[in-house]
């Protein structure tokens, strides 16, 4: 069972950090041509969204044709960085017009800080704002560097996105009410080979890194040919 386990991730790291195994930009690129994306099948990775409806981790069509899993952590300036420059692109392209789903997964590889924001996070989901918390954080993340939080900061986020019971938040966010959620998702991530965040699996096909937003749209218009005109 270990070697099995060994083979596995050893697969995930290739197939998320390009064939060489290496961590440069070039082979972190995942871009569509490269890849072998085929319009109406999985990739590699096979189906990872759970498409439940009424998701609080979640944007978009439940039925969306396209599904973009993500894995972050909260302390990660590149996690930041998709949140505020290609996120948003992504959402007013496909999002919106039902094209795309995306899902959260919570991959804190940064130590307690990490893990007690994904806490946070998911408080703000229980009140229905976990997207805002989402990215009233990522806004004041600094562009390089692992940014501190503590319960005051992550309180004032909450705050930010307009969380309406503050108190019950902080409980929350305080306990361990979430950690098993937060556990399953770290855990998925491991069983994937993940290496680094943030990773995404769109349609099962893996990319790693905040690529350009070009890489998403191609991606993404290579799986939806054929079923939209896209």
């Amino acid at each position: 069972m270990a070697v099995l386990t060994v083979v596995a991730v050893t697969l995930g790291v290739l197939l998320f950090t390009g064939n060489d195994g290496g961590g440069g930009a070039e082979s972190q690129t995942a871009a569509s041509e490269g890849r072998g994306v085929t319009p109406g099948e999985s990739g590699p990775l096979g189906e990872l969204a759970n498409r439940e409806p009424g998701d609080p981790l979640a944007l978009g069509a439940v039925d969306a044709p396209v599904t973009l899993v993500e894995f972050a952590d909260y302390r990660c300036p590149f996690c930041a960085k998709f949140s505020r420059d290609i996120e948003p692109a992504l959402i007013e392209k496909y999002v919106d017009s039902g094209r795309l789903r995306i899902e959260w997964r919570d991959m804190p590889i940064y130590g307690d800080e990490s893990m007690l924001a994904a806490r946070a996070a998911r408080a703000a989901a229980e009140q229905g704002r976990f997207w805002e918390f989402n990215r009233a954080l990522y806004a004041a993340a600094p562009d390089g560097g692992h940014p501190s939080m503590n319960v005051d900061k992550l309180r004032g986020f909450a705050e930010d996105a307009g969380v309406p019971d503050i108190g019950r938040f902080t409980a929350q966010m305080r306990s361990a009410e979430f950690d098993a959620a937060i556990a399953a998702d770290s855990t998925q991530a491991q069983q994937l080979g993940i290496p680094a965040a943030p990773a995404f699996s769109i349609n099962g096909n893996p990319m790693l890194g905040a690529q350009p937003t070009s890489e998403f749209t191609d991606m993404i218009d290579t799986l939806l040919d054929g079923q939209d005109g896209a």
